[in-house]
């Protein structure tokens, strides 16, 4: 399939006056999902939102979307509002034990740094290990591993389908935050088989804040509560006419962690860019954004930049004796969009860019 990229670029109009390289900050949106969502605002002008039961039916064509792009059933999925709020679901709903033990690694996002120490007052043991002693960090006590897909620092791509057969040997739950790599790069449940994954869609899905997703496993649906009850926590929501008073039947589905109303302009939003992506075809997309990113290397190493990790379609370059912040702040004032994190010059590339953005990055460098 032949892929007209100028085509795709002009869907984000922010991209005619910045070299954007910052994805990996947050992700630009495509006017399908800005028309999308004004969509839904003047339906609601126009019937008064008589008809919002059948937003709820809008709303699952979304969550099949998102089921399709990470190979999953929609039954396996939840919308959430952010990647916390998934972490936070599996933490709550674990049956902790003094003595458990929580492993990350270090330079995490500090969603997965933050969150398990709530469970310190539990006597759950939390472990920050590096790459290199991840494994042997695992042992008899360890009942979950949260880490990303990609690390936000340093663009380490973690080999996931390794990790996960590794730790599903043992018994060992593994929360992964595909925040960073969702929508740029593929990723397959079935292939995988985390017991979560949570993927906020501000990043590489070009969603808006707000607008994000779960997998939860069938195995752990059957253990895990929900963490909240709301008016949507029982099976028989829809009968709004006489909703149910009294103790709520869950339904089986992931659904059961959303509870109540549903951020619908930025699920809509979330929903035309997911088609956007299924469109397009997420190996093309994923062939594409590595070959920028490989180019990318040569320009950073070509400026006396030290590439940290490759692998993702985020690099992170440490030039000796220069300041990275300076550097992105150099960046931004030629109109320039890079990050600074931990030390390291962050540039990420997602399907809009193109190889006259790598250019305009080698003669500012």
């Amino acid at each position: 399939m032949s892929v007209d990229w100028a085509a795709v670029r002009a869907q984000f109009p922010a991209l005619a006056g910045w070299t954007y390289l910052n994805t990996a900050t947050f992700g630009q949106l495509p006017q399908c999902a800005v028309e999308a969502t004004l969509r839904h605002y003047q339906r609601r002008d126009e019937l008064a939102c008589y008809d919002f039961l059948s937003w709820f039916d809008d709303a699952d064509q979304v969550r099949a979307l998102a089921a399709r792009l990470i190979n999953a059933a929609p039954a396996d999925i939840a919308f959430i509002p952010n990647a916390s709020s998934a972490l936070s679901i599996l933490l709550n709903g674990i049956d902790w034990k003094p003595g458990d033990r929580i492993v990350t690694l270090e330079n995490e996002f500090p969603n997965n740094l933050y969150a398990p120490t709530l469970t310190r007052n539990r006597g759950v043991e939390c472990i920050e290990a590096t790459w290199d002693t991840f494994y042997e960090s695992i042992n008899a006590r360890t009942r979950l591993v949260a880490v990303s897909t990609v690390n936000y620092t340093n663009g380490f791509r973690l080999p996931a389908e390794e990790v996960a057969a590794f730790l599903r040997e043992r018994g060992v739950l593994l929360y992964l935050d595909g925040t960073q790599s969702v929508g740029a790069l593929r990723f397959d449940v079935a292939k995988v088989q985390p017991d979560m994954l949570a993927v906020h869609g501000y990043k590489w899905l070009l969603s808006p804040n707000g607008a994000g997703f779960v997998y939860v496993a069938p195995a752990l649906r059957r253990t895990l509560p929900p963490a909240v009850a709301g008016w949507r926590s029982d099976k028989r929501w829809r009968q709004v006419d006489y909703l149910h008073h009294g103790s709520p039947e869950f339904v089986e589905s992931a659904e059961k962690y959303e509870g109540g109303m549903l951020a619908f302009p930025c699920i809509y939003a979330m929903g035309a860019s997911l088609r956007l992506f299924l469109e397009l075809g997420p190996q093309l997309i994923e062939e594409r954004v590595l070959s920028l990113a490989a180019q990318m290397k040569d320009v950073l190493e070509s400026k006396g930049g030290r590439v940290v990790h490759t692998g993702s379609q985020t690099l992170a370059a440490r030039f000796e004796g220069r300041d990275a912040s300076a550097i992105a702040r150099e960046l931004y004032d030629r109109r320039i969009l890079a990050a600074a994190r931990h030390g390291n010059l962050r540039v990420s590339v997602h399907l809009y860019n193109n190889e006259e953005d790598l250019e305009n990055l080698r003669r500012a460098l």
